[in-house]
C-alpha cells in the first residue's frame, strides 16, 4: 500500500452515513497522519454537528434529494445537480484529491458526478438492501463497491460484484471489552452492579412504539429484578415510568457514547438500522430487534441474518407491546446461559475490522 495524499469523503444526513465515515477517517489518519482528509456535507445535515468536532475539514455544498416520482422537482433536477456537482468539483480540485469515497446520502451524488467527470477513482460503501438512491446512481460510474454485509451480495442485483468489507466502527466500539468495566459503567448511570440490565435505544431519533411498550412493562420488569437503561430519543416525548420502582429505571434523551450502553447491558432492545446491527453484533451483545415498519423493509433485512445466526430475536413493530416485553424479554434476560450463547453467536457473525478492510479496498482501487 502506498500513501494517499488527499481523500474526499462524502456522506451525510444521518448517523448511519456519518459514523462509518468518521471511523474510516480515523483509520486513515492512524495509518498516515499526513494525509489530507476532506468531508463533503450539506448546510442542514447532521454532519455539521458531528464531523468538525472530530477535527476534520467539512466543506458544505448544495445537495438535493433525487425525486422518486415525476413532478416539478424532477424538472429542476438537472440544473440543481449540475450546480451541486460543480461545487463538489471545486473542492476536489482545491484539495487535489486522489480518490472520492462515498457512504451515501444526498451529498454523495454530486461528489460521484464530479469525480466521474475528472476520471478519478470512486469507491462506494453501501450497507443497505436495496442500496440508497445516491449510491445506486454512483454505481453507474464505478466498479469499486464495498458492502457492509454478506446478505447484500445475495439480495441485491446491483451489489453482486461488490466486496464485503464490513462496516467501519469507531475504535471505542471495535476494541470494546464489554466485561472489563461493567460495574463502573453501571455505577456511572446509577444502575446496580448485580442486576440483569436491559438497554433500550431506537436509534438517534428513538422509537415511540418501543418506548411505550417498555415503559408499560416497567412494573413487571422491576418485579422480576430487571433494571433498565432507556435512551428515549431526543425528539420523543419523555416516557411515563412509575417513580416507586424497587430497581433502577434510568432514562436518557440521547447517548453519544453507545459503547457505555453496550457495556452496561446484558440484553439490548433496538431497531434494525445497519449501523446498529453492525455494532451490536461486533461487540457480542444479544439483542431483540424491532425493525422500523415503514419504507422498504431494509431494517428487517439488516436484522434477519444476525438473528438467523443465533445472535438475537426479531419482533414486528406491531407486536411490540408491554405484554410481549413481559412474556418474552423477562424470561430471556433472566437466563444467563441463553444470553451467553446468543452473545457468542452475535460476535461470530459480526466484524470488528471494517475500517481496516475498507482502507485496503480503497488503496487497491487507487492503485488500479
Amino acid at each position: 500500500m502506498g500513501p494517499l495524499r488527499s481523500v474526499v469523503l462524502a456522506g451525510g444526513g444521518t448517523g448511519g452515513h456519518i459514523y462509518p465515515l468518521l471511523a474510516f477517517a480515523d483509520c486513515l489518519r492512524r495509518h498516515d497522519p499526513g494525509v489530507r482528509i476532506t468531508a463533503l456535507g450539506t448546510p442542514k445535515g447532521l454532519e455539521n454537528e458531528l464531523i468538525p468536532p472530530h477535527g476534520y475539514d467539512l466543506r458544505l455544498i448544495p445537495a438535493y434529494q433525487l425525486p422518486r416520482s415525476v413532478n416539478m422537482n424532477l424538472m429542476r433536477t438537472p440544473d440543481r445537480m449540475w450546480k451541486a456537482a460543480r461545487a463538489a468539483g471545486k473542492v476536489i480540485d482545491e484539495v487535489r484529491a486522489d480518490v472520492v469515497l462515498g457512504f451515501g446520502g444526498y451529498v454523495s451524488t454530486p461528489a460521484y458526478l464530479a469525480a466521474w467527470r475528472r476520471e478519478m477513482p470512486i469507491v462506494i460503501h453501501e450497507v443497505n438492501v436495496p442500496p440508497g438512491v445516491a449510491n445506486r446512481l454512483g454505481m453507474k460510474f464505478t466498479k469499486h463497491i464495498a458492502a457492509g454485509f454478506p446478505h447484500q451480495i445475495v439480495q441485491s442485483e446491483s451489489m453482486r460484484e461488490a466486496r464485503v468489507v464490513g462496516v467501519p466502527l469507531r475504535r471505542a466500539i471495535s476494541q470494546l471489552d464489554r466485561t472489563a468495566n461493567r460495574a463502573a459503567v453501571r455505577a456511572h448511570f446509577g444502575l446496580r452492579p448485580d442486576l440483569p440490565t436491559l438497554f433500550i435505544s431506537g436509534g438517534s431519533q428513538g422509537a415511540r412504539s418501543i418506548n411505550l411498550a417498555v415503559a408499560g412493562a416497567a412494573k413487571e420488569l422491576a418485579r422480576a429484578g430487571v433494571q433498565v437503561l432507556h435512551v428515549i430519543g431526543a425528539r420523543n416525548e419523555p416516557v411515563s415510568v412509575p417513580s416507586d420502582l424497587p430497581v433502577p429505571y434510568v432514562t436518557l434523551p440521547y447517548l453519544s457514547e453507545m459503547e457505555l450502553g453496550y457495556t452496561a447491558a446484558d440484553l439490548m432492545l433496538c431497531r434494525g438500522g445497519a449501523l446498529t446491527c453492525a455494532e451490536v453484533a461486533a461487540v457480542g451483545l444479544p439483542a431483540v430487534y424491532v425493525p422500523y415498519p415503514h419504507g422498504n423493509q431494509e431494517q428487517k433485512r439488516n436484522a434477519v441474518p444476525v438473528v438467523e445466526a443465533g445472535g438475537g430475536l426479531l419482533v414486528d413493530d406491531a407486536e411490540m407491546t408491554p405484554g410481549w416485553v413481559e412474556q418474552q424479554i423477562i424470561p430471556l434476560i433472566r437466563d444467563p446461559r441463553r444470553l451467553a450463547a446468543m452473545g457468542a453467536a452475535a460476535a461470530a457473525y459480526g466484524r470488528r475490522d471494517g475500517d481496516e478492510a475498507l482502507l485496503d479496498f480503497v488503496y487497491e482501487a487507487v492503485t488500479r
